[in-house]
């Protein structure tokens, strides 16, 4: 019906054309009115090529079928906010409005949106597996495991013709080759896929080889990544006791796999730099972790150094304390000697004071002088009986000090028993059995172990 309103407007505008001359930029201008006014909006379906990403924003290209084709352009304010890249060969349905661009006389339609072909089925299917294993708690972060940071195995669960699995197998090489990878090997597209992948991953949980697993496919329709939109996996993905990290597509690509994923990483590649560590981030960590136990362990060392030598400062040896003490002995005895000078020299000007008053008053000088004399005699002995009363209180410290000299004390067959830090042992408890002693004699050191202790 429409294309016979089509038929008979485009014949009214040749009527009039016919009647009268016009330019080609009206006789453009009215096939255009035509086209607008007697084809609304719709979808259109069909395969891309020729696609021209213009550096204004703007997309042109050619939407085809078996039979015919249409030229398509998809301007800026529109395409912004499409949430997908579409490429050649896509098979895609747009929303568009057919039209004639009059400075060429081309026709063409304007596309207002876009769709992978089929996505409003798929699309809906998806948001209800979503909404449903949502409401379950399948997506729940506490649920979801923490992969390892240095992972002793890698499993990949891909094609082995997939673009995807070079791509990670280059990019772990590249960052952690200390990891050795395990490829279970599945279909990722077609009926059969998503089981290929369920049973992939049941056997990567019942082999226990790996540590992390990854879980990868290239980009692709919305049809194309419907495998991993089933509801069995999800289920197998979240059940998995190793931690499994989905790089399903491009970045704008979601899958409920993604969801049910420990992790979701925006591509395979991506995906492989969360498995593993980079060899050169964990090179430098090493090597500022070496630098500061080097810097610690210099300081500590100083530190020790600092305190060894003020604890060696504080120690006083036995043989200089021996010297202080004899030192000491010697002090006294000079100054007793002194003392004892001292007073005779006193004692003898005394005694001459008085011999010079006696003679000065002597009225008998032979019977004083014969006085003096016996007076001189009894003094005399007086302090010969004094001096030697104090010799013999001196030789009798003499012998006391001596019998304190430690010296003398090591020389009668005593020792002075010393632990291996040099603490003087003085009670038996203080040391155990076994402990390392040494014996200072007379003459040399012994070295000891204690057998016993009693007290």
């Amino acid at each position: 019906m429409k294309q016979l309103d089509l038929t008979n407007t485009i014949n009214k505008q040749l009527i009039k054309i016919v009647s009268a001359v016009i330019t080609v930029t009206e006789l453009n201008r009215q096939a255009r009115n035509a086209i607008e006014k007697t084809l609304p909006s719709c979808w259109v379906a069909g395969e891309i090529s020729n696609l021209t990403r213009a550096s204004s924003g703007h997309w042109y290209f050619t939407l085809k079928d078996q039979q015919s084709s249409v030229k398509c352009a998809f301007f800026r304010n529109r395409n912004q906010f499409l949430d997908w890249m579409p490429t050649e060969g896509n098979k895609i349905e747009v929303r568009a409005q057919a039209t004639l661009y009059e400075p060429r006389g081309d026709y063409q339609i304007i596309v207002d949106t876009m769709r992978h072909s089929g996505q409003g089925d798929f699309y809906a299917a998806f948001l209800r597996l979503k909404a449903k294993l949502e409401s379950e708690g399948l997506f729940r972060p506490e649920l979801k495991h923490v992969p390892p940071k240095y992972p002793k195995c890698v499993g990949i669960i891909t094609s082995l013709q997939a673009a995807a699995l070079q791509d990670a197998l280059r990019t772990l090489e590249n960052r952690w080759q200390q990891s050795p990878i395990v490829i279970y090997p599945t279909t990722v597209q077609g009926f059969e896929a998503a089981e290929s992948i369920s049973q992939a991953l049941l056997t990567a949980n019942h082999r226990k080889e790996c540590d992390v697993l990854l879980l990868i496919r290239g980009g692709g329709s919305l049809e194309d990544l419907n495998a991993y939109n089933d509801e069995f996996l999800a289920r197998a993905i979240r059940s998995s006791s190793i931690p499994v990290i989905a790089g399903i597509g491009h970045e704008t690509d979601f899958s409920i796999a993604d969801f049910s994923a420990d992790i979701r990483a925006a591509t395979p590649t991506a995906a492989a730099q969360h498995a593993v560590p980079d060899k050169i981030e964990v090179r430098a960590s090493v090597d500022n972790a070496t630098a500061r136990m080097n810097s610690s362990t210099k300081r500590f060392i100083y530190q020790s150094m600092q305190h060894l030598d003020g604890v060696s400062r504080r120690i006083l040896h036995p043989g200089n304390r021996l010297s202080q003490i004899t030192d000491l002995v010697n002090q006294l005895i000079t100054r007793m000697f002194k003392n004892a000078d001292f007073r005779i020299q006193r004692l003898k000007h005394e005694l001459a004071i008085k011999k010079m008053r006696i003679d000065i008053h002597r009225p008998n000088c032979v019977l004083k002088r014969s006085d003096l004399s016996n007076a001189q005699t009894a003094l005399y002995s007086s302090m010969v009986a004094n001096l030697g009363l104090r010799k013999a209180r001196l030789q009798n410290a003499l012998r006391s000090l001596q019998q304190l000299n430690p010296v003398n004390i090591l020389s009668r067959g005593y020792g002075i028993i010393q632990t291996e830090e040099s603490h003087v042992v003085s009670d038996a408890r203080t040391v155990l059995p076994g402990d390392r002693v040494k014996i200072t004699l007379k003459s040399g050191y012994l070295g000891a172990t204690v057998n016993s202790v009693s007290d």
